[in-house]
């Protein structure tokens, strides 16, 4: 082995050599790195290194220059607590700067514990095991979508939209389930750019894997419909076999790599104690030496920089080709226009669908009508149901465009089957890749599968349209295991997360459209099993107000009492105002806290004044949270416990959400206040 008192005849080493010398260099920048923070993990990184430097140097297809080039591959780091190899890597692209890499977890630098989407080079923010590979595979379906509705436009467009998504992931992302449910479906829809690496050291935070694990990995991707490649994940040449096997390969393809936890280390090889540890003093200096390296911190030499970029001209050459190759197919101006909505995300103004003011319906099928109305419009909008269709209305939109199928890759919906967590962290995938909107739909209560997800989709400004129906007890008969009661609001705790809770049917199609408006937030749409009257002011009226997260539905000056209300509640409150005509009342519907929250302070005191009218909050779920718009002197009528198996009608007066029920609670808390 080559040593760095050699290093001035590199140009004459072997390739074998350089890409050794090179190698090592970038594994002990990871040890300099998490020891320097005295944070991180060392191990992990140190077992998957050869497949990412072998991946980023010879195949990863990316842009030096523009690291958001829209058709470039895409690799997405699962096992997110490896950060600091990423963070190497990146710095020999030239992206990532040396005094980031010393900055290593400290507060406001750009190389956070586990990567994040804000960073240069950084695809996903991973870090919760087993979501990187629900987004990756996201990740691949979106290329295929995107590919088939361009070949639409061009038959040369497979070309200009081509590429692959690499993840890697380790021992704690397959043992997340949830890994397993969008494996499943990417084995299904025969995602055959999707490639998965498996670092399969056999270690992790309290042992070794057999403590708790015996799966046979192999045997059950192989029934799920995956390629299935076993090597030793240190030999760069099985490595390079294993890559542009899977490359040819008709189905997504695994690569299972047995590893050494802490390859290299001078004496700490398979110590599962150095997955979440900085290596001692002593024990980095024996590695550098051991593997021909200077005792020195942050050892990165010009000589590796250029070797590992020696790819960098023939990239730049053909990303030069795909921009004129481009440029020629923009001439095409449908082809154009079609570029600018799907890749520049630049929405066409959309057309409504019509709704009969003063009928009765229900919200989620407002949903399924407005879907298939703004699909017309919107061909990157995708999306489906966790196997509830009839329920969620959207079997109108499979219908019409056909499930997503290796045998139909032109197809907009997904069968996602019950997998509501898998489908929720696939949409990230998806909006994070660039090129379609996707939507997902469940019923309310199982809001609570997906909620990893969309946490970290509200962290990583994910455009995804969650629809949630059956959002209150007026589910009914099914009881209280599928009656949502804390919700509402335990979804309006995530921060930069929109909870829409429309009151009838143009509320709903004006929510929709605002949540595809929100590029750089989730959405959640709560809709109700039971028919609402649609509301009879007109549209435009209706879309200006739900743009402001809450406005007057039925006003009057000065009011004494203002009634705050949320979807199906918003019809009870105007039944309450004419059963209580002698009192002078504000209805207000708030489809939208959070958007509300970001209105000006005049006018969120104009419609809530904070002084002269008590205010009554109406919401078929807990009251918790109502008192920042109520106060301590108003009202809040709710449900704070679980429901029941009865017809809903019944629940509504046993529950009292009944208007004579709610006009008698409010007068006898008025007469409580005098």
């Amino acid at each position: 082995m080559k040593t760095y008192k050699e290093l001035n005849s590199f140009d004459s080493w072997t390739n074998d050599e350089k890409d050794q010398y090179t190698l090592n260099v970038i594994k002990m920048l990871v040890l300099d790195g998490v020891r320097n923070a005295n944070s991180g993990h060392s191990g992990g990184p140190l077992s998957s290194a050869d497949f990412a430097y072998i991946l980023f140097k010879e195949y990863l297809n990316f842009d030096p220059d523009d690291d958001q080039w829209f058709n470039r591959d895409r690799f997405v780091l699962s096992a997110g607590h490896e950060s600091m190899l990423q963070y190497a890597l990146l710095h020999f692209i030239g992206w990532m700067p040396m005094g980031e890499i010393k900055k290593f977890r400290q507060l406001g630098s750009k190389t956070p514990g586990h990567p994040e989407v804000e960073i240069k080079g950084v695809e996903a923010t991973t870090g919760p095991l087993g979501q990187g590979v629900c987004m990756g595979s996201g990740m691949a379906v979106a290329e295929v979508i995107v590919r088939e509705l361009f070949k639409n436009k061009n038959d040369k467009a497979e070309d200009l939209l081509s590429h692959f998504t690499y993840v890697l992931c380790g021992d704690g992302d397959l043992q997340e389930p949830v890994a397993l449910g969008a494996a499943a479906l990417a084995g299904h829809w025969g995602l055959s750019k999707l490639v998965l690496y498996y670092d399969a050291n056999d270690a992790q935070i309290s042992g070794k894997t057999s403590r708790s694990d015996s799966t046979n990995v192999s045997a059950v991707f192989e029934g799920m419909n995956w390629h299935v490649q076993q090597i030793d994940g240190h030999d760069h040449n099985a490595i390079r076999n294993a890559i542009e096997k899977a490359q040819v390969i008709e189905q997504p393809s695994i690569i299972i790599g047995k590893t050494i936890m802490a390859c290299g280390t001078a004496t700490m090889e398979g110590d599962h104690e150095t997955h979440g540890a900085p290596l001692p003093h002593e024990e980095i200096s024996s590695t550098k030496e051991k593997l021909h390296l200077p005792d020195e911190m942050f050892y990165v030499p010009d000589k590796c920089i250029s070797h590992f970029q020696n790819r960098f001209e023939e990239l730049k050459k053909s990303i030069d080709e795909w921009k004129t190759a481009l440029h020629e197919m923009q001439k095409d101006v449908e082809f154009k226009r079609s570029w600018k909505m799907v890749v520049e995300n630049k929405l066409p103004d959309l057309q409504y669908p019509d709704f009969e003011e003063e009928t009765s319906l229900a919200t989620r099928k407002a949903f399924g009508a407005t879907l298939d109305r703004f699909a017309e419009q919107l061909p990157q909008l995708v999306g489906g149901s966790a196997d509830l269709e009839p329920s969620n209305y959207t079997g109108n939109f499979a219908k019409t465009y056909g499930d997503f199928l290796s045998t139909n890759p032109k197809g907009r919906n997904f069968a996602f089957g019950v997998r509501e967590f898998p489908m929720a962290a696939l949409m990230n995938g998806m909006s994070l890749h660039g090129g379609v909107i996707p939507f997902g739909g469940t019923f309310l209560v199982f809001a609570d599968y997906s909620r990893p997800a969309l946490r970290l989709g509200a962290l990583q400004n994910a455009r995804t349209i969650h629809e949630f129906t059956h959002d209150s007890f007026w589910v009914g008969e099914d009881g209280p295991t599928h009656q949502p009661v804390e919700h509402a609001m335990a979804l309006r705790t995530i921060p930069n997360f929109n909870v829409f809770r429309p009151a009838d049917a143009k509320e709903t199609a004006a929510c929709f459209k605002m949540a595809l408006d929100q590029t750089e937030t989730p959405s959640a749409m709560l809709l109700t099993r039971q028919g609402v009257k649609v509301l009879n002011q007109d549209m435009d009226f209706i879309v200006d107000g739900v743009s402001k997260g809450a406005y007057a539905v039925f006003e009057c000056e000065n009011p004494e009492l203002v009634f705050l209300a949320t979807g199906s509640e918003v019809g009870l409150a105007m039944e309450v105002v004419e059963t209580m005509s002698d009192k002078k009342i504000r209805v207000v519907s708030m489809p939208c806290w959070e958007i509300f929250e970001q209105q000006s302070d005049d006018y969120k005191n104009e419609l809530i004044p904070s002084r002269g009218a008590m205010k009554i909050s109406f919401e078929a779920g807990i009251t918790m949270g109502w008192d920042k718009y109520i106060g301590p002197n108003g009202l809040a009528i709710g449900i704070d416990h679980f429901g029941a198996s009865a017809p809903g009608k019944d629940l509504a007066n046993e529950f009292g959400f009944t208007a004579d029920q709610v006009e008698i609670k409010i007068r006898n808390h008025l007469a409580d206040l005098i």
